[in-house]
């Protein structure tokens, strides 16, 4: 590294931007140069701090506990610093996410600059305090990622259009440079270092059958994008580096699966995602739309919808969505509860406003899931009317095969409290996620037992906010009907004294009544935190409608679409 490029990387971190030229040349001879491979640990929580280290070129992350990343670094951070000062040992690990570049600076030589340069110290002090407060945050997704990998299963996959589909759809987030095996042949790493400092945004691409390149490329990225046509029979990545965990180092992987005739190929996703071993997130692409979907996902960018149960009052989110719809506005991925996953579901699988109307107005109110009456040993109903009309719905569909991230929370009774769910069949995890206790009958699956997710959390936000979207849109339906009557006693009356007291009041809560509302008790404790979460929050008003009144779904749908363009207004006043 030249003595003109250290410079320039000492001007651009804040630990030394302060020093004048004579000072910044005295430090740069203390500065030893090494490279850490990615994977390997810089240091490890408990070692001794002995240095601090200046991040020129890669990535690093800072990691509790071997897989739990808090915080990830970029080109002109340094690292270290809060150890040192300290004079104790590291508190968290750090390890090369990708091949890195360092300059390490020795404790004998920070404090050395610390007693010629105190200003030094203050500006140390503000970066540690900076550092501790942000991993005091451990809701914080880390850093949104600055390289990406586009390595394609094979040569049939256009790869290179794809690349220059996303560089244009990331240019509306910051500028962005593509380099192919061609533009980086015979490169050394300081060209990719100042091709990385000077793009918010890098594409490293290979579509040629160059080991050594397409080695480059798994080396200096971020995040790995695997690229392949969905209806081709699925098989292995050429290397073992996509495939596994260990070797994926950490780095998020993103399988795409291109559909060249905008018609999703059901049981694709399941088929590719069967060769991969760890986490994977996966997204269908049909057409450029799609393509600055997962440009925003990719790079943190994203935009959620997320959506509430709360019984007929959940028929809101239809009037909601046609709001948000009318303002032009679209979302990445979409997850939910009870009701709100069902609703949810529709709006993944891409349908548009007039069908999800005509959908859940047959489902919900045509449709009457709750009529299948049985004697009350399990359930009050069978549960059999409201899983065949979500299977009516959506048929045989995973959740995979939706157009866009989905997810659903139900209630695990066995032991593990909330479940998200992400793969397997939609509607039995839709039935599962609606599944009211005492109401409609639990799903059994694989031994476990697994009821309405409103019992531990109504507006899964935290679910949502945890896979690194930048905006969140929450509808909320509380759990704000109050229970009451003018009858004091302890137990019920006769059957015909009870019937005539129904019918002339004051009347007792009714069983399906009480149930639905304290299915919902329990979670509004966890939804006052995940409506915290939201950067745009929906409350309709829905205290005129019951838990089961299907029969004011339009006066629910209605409150939904005033109360969300009465949001809209106000963002935009």
């Amino acid at each position: 590294m030249s003595p003109t490029d250290l410079a320039e990387l000492l001007v651009r971190t804040a630990m030394f931007a302060h020093l004048g030229d004579a000072q910044r040349t005295a430090l740069a001879r203390q500065l030893r140069w090494l490279c850490l491979p990615g994977g390997q640990y810089l240091f490890k929580a408990g070692e001794p701090a002995e240095a601090l280290y200046l991040l020129r070129s890669g990535s690093l992350g800072v990691f509790d506990g071997p897989t739990t990343l808090l915080h990830q670094l970029a080109a002109g951070e340094c690292v270290g610093e809060i150890s040192l000062l300290s004079g104790g040992r590291h508190h968290l690990s750090v390890r090369a996410l990708r091949d890195s570049e360092l300059l390490r600076l020795d404790c004998s030589a920070f404090e050395a600059l610390i007693e010629h340069h105190p200003r030094a110290m203050l500006d140390v002090a503000r970066v540690a305090m900076q550092r501790l407060l942000q991993n005091a945050r451990r809701d914080t997704a880390p850093d949104a990622p600055r390289t990406f990998a586009i390595l394609p299963v094979d040569a049939n996959v256009p790869a290179h259009a794809l690349a220059l589909q996303l560089a244009q759809a990331l240019e509306a987030h910051g500028s962005c440079v593509v380099i192919d095996a061609e533009l980086g042949a015979g490169r050394g790493s300081d060209w990719f270092a100042e091709r990385e400092a000077q793009a918010r945004f890098v594409l490293y691409l290979d579509c040629t059958d160059d080991a050594a390149w397409r080695q480059r490329c798994l080396r200096q990225a971020d995040v790995l994008l695997l690229p392949a046509l969905a209806a081709q029979p699925a098989r292995p990545w050429p290397e073992s580096a996509p495939g596994h965990p260990s070797r994926a180092r950490h780095r998020p992987r993103h399988l795409l699966l291109l559909h060249p005739g905008r018609q999703l190929q059901v049981g694709a996703a399941r088929r590719w995602r069967a060769q991969f071993c760890g986490e994977l997130m996966h997204h269908h692409i049909r057409d450029a739309e799609d393509v600055a979907r997962v440009a925003r996902l990719v790079s943190g960018h994203g935009r959620g919808l997320v959506l509430a149960g709360g019984g007929a009052r959940g028929l809101a989110h239809l009037g909601a969505i046609r709001a948000l719809r009318e303002a032009g506005l679209s979302f990445d991925a979409i997850g939910g509860t009870s009701i709100g996953a069902i609703i949810g579901a529709g709006v993944a699988n891409g349908w548009d406003t007039p069908t999800l109307m005509h959908e859940y107005f047959d489902a919900f109110v045509r449709g009457r899931p709750l009529s299948d009456w049985t004697l009350p040993l399990v359930a009050l109903t069978r549960g059999r009317r409201a899983t065949w009309l979500l299977r009516k719905a959506f048929g045989a569909i995973d959740i995979e095969d939706l157009a866009k991230p989905f997810f659903c929370v139900s209630t695990n009774l066995s032991g593990s409290g909330r479940v998200v769910h992400r793969h397997g069949p939609l509607w039995l995890w839709l039935r599962a996620s609606s599944a009211i206790p005492g109401v409609l009958p639990p799903v059994l699956h694989h031994g476990e037992v697994y009821v309405d997710g409103a019992l531990v959390d109504n507006l899964p936000t935290d679910v949502m906010a945890a896979d690194g979207l930048a905006h969140l849109t929450a509808v909320s339906i509380r759990a704000d009907i109050e229970l009451r009557t003018g009858i004091e006693d302890f137990a019920t009356p006769a059957w015909w004294r009870l019937l005539l007291q129904q019918r002339r009041g004051p009347r007792w809560p009714g069983l399906v009544s009480t149930l639905t509302r304290a299915a919902m008790v329990n979670s509004e404790e966890t939804s006052e935190h995940c409506r915290a979460l939201a950067q745009r929050l929906i409350t309709p008003p829905l205290d005129h409608i019951g838990m089961l009144d299907w029969k004011d779904w339009q006066r629910a749908v209605e409150a939904g679409y005033r109360e969300t363009v009465r949001v809209l207004e106000a963002e935009r006043a």
